[in-house]
């Protein structure tokens, strides 16, 4: 591996790129979107083979680990194919890891395909094991269809680990069985605390919002935890459960700021490049994509020009009792 070749102006390198590759999805999560969405029209999407070449480019540009995600990644049509395209970064080596964090829905159905093109850890988001509270969390989706897809992951040998949005009063009496679970299961687990995104209509996210810290203070209650210093290039911060060997993630962007080792930027469905999840800043990469179909060069340019933007951290805080810092778009057109 050798040295990094996007670094920014705080000498972060940048080697994790996580892209949304649509909008859309088959769930209305009430932290995530409006029940009501307007959806991007096709054309401005990127198709499979722009997203294949902005990612290529960035994998040349000393990017290490995709990770793909939408709204719902596994809805877009024929997604498939553009997992078995950055399969071919992973077999000359120039790539380390390609995942993907998903609902869970279309697990069952894809499942063996992601494994044979690469694949081999999924996140799934699932905040609750109560079939009626999950249907109500999500709006539309259904708990047996998510659990049926968790199956089949580990039967095709992905690596599942569980992503868990720490909502207030709505599943805080559920942290014992979630994590008794996913030890059953030999799965990870990850608590995040619900972010200030979106225009959501009636959510409190003041009201929604529960401290991982006091989760973790929860936890450490009934188990022995052991700080690890492993990362997974993400934000999370990682503990061993002593009781049950497992691994628990807290990913607190509120509670405590993240940002100093910050080695990532998130690539929108139709090309927007954001820096940092909690600011607006972001750079136009499909002008120059479609600009210069035959000609990489003002693509590179315009990434290296947006990775000398990338601000010092996000803004996000509850501490006044309002969502302070809070961004305009949903968290489903940045992809997470």
């Amino acid at each position: 591996m050798g040295e990094p070749k996007l670094i920014d102006p705080f000498a972060r390198a940048i080697t994790y790129l996580r892209v949304s590759v649509t909008d859309r999805c088959d769930f209305r999560c009430v932290y995530c979107m409006a029940e009501n969405m307007t959806f991007l029209p096709k054309r401005d999407l990127l198709t499979l083979e722009e997203l294949d070449r902005l990612c290529s480019a960035f994998v040349g540009l000393g990017v290490r680990k995709l990770r793909i995600t939408g709204g719902e990644p596994l809805v877009r049509r024929d997604i498939l194919t553009f997992f078995r395209a950055m399969g071919r970064h992973l077999e000359t080596g120039a790539l380390d890891e390609l995942t993907l964090t998903t609902n869970g829905s279309q697990l069952e159905r894809f499942a063996a395909d992601l494994a044979a093109a690469g694949v081999r850890r999924v996140n799934v988001s699932l905040d609750t094991l109560d079939a009626d509270k999950f249907a109500r969390v999500t709006r539309w989706g259904k708990l047996t269809q998510v659990l049926r897809g968790i199956d089949a992951a580990q039967a095709a040998g992905l690596r599942v680990k569980i992503n868990t949005v720490a909502l207030k009063g709505f599943n805080e009496d559920e942290l014992f069985p979630l994590v008794d679970w996913c030890a059953a299961r030999d799965m990870d687990l990850t608590f995040i605390e619900v972010m200030p995104m979106g225009d959501l209509g009636n959510e409190d996210r003041v009201g929604q919002y529960w401290s991982v810290r006091d989760v973790r203070a929860r936890l450490e209650e009934h188990f022995t935890t052991l700080d690890l210093a492993e990362r997974s290039g993400g934000p999370a911060r990682y503990v061993r459960i002593e009781e049950t060997g497992q691994k628990i993630g807290f990913i607190t962007p509120l509670s405590h700021n993240f940002c100093e080792s910050c080695n990532r930027v998130r690539l929108t469905c139709t090309g927007e490049l954001f820096m940092c999840l909690g600011q607006e800043d972001r750079a136009d990469l499909r002008a120059p994509l479609r600009a210069h179909p035959e000609d990489d060069a003002p693509l590179v340019s315009a990434i290296r020009a947006a990775i000398g933007l990338k601000p010092k951290g996000h803004d996000f805080d509850y501490s006044r009792q309002r969502p302070d810092g809070q961004v305009s778009r949903h968290m489903s057109h940045t992809g997470g």
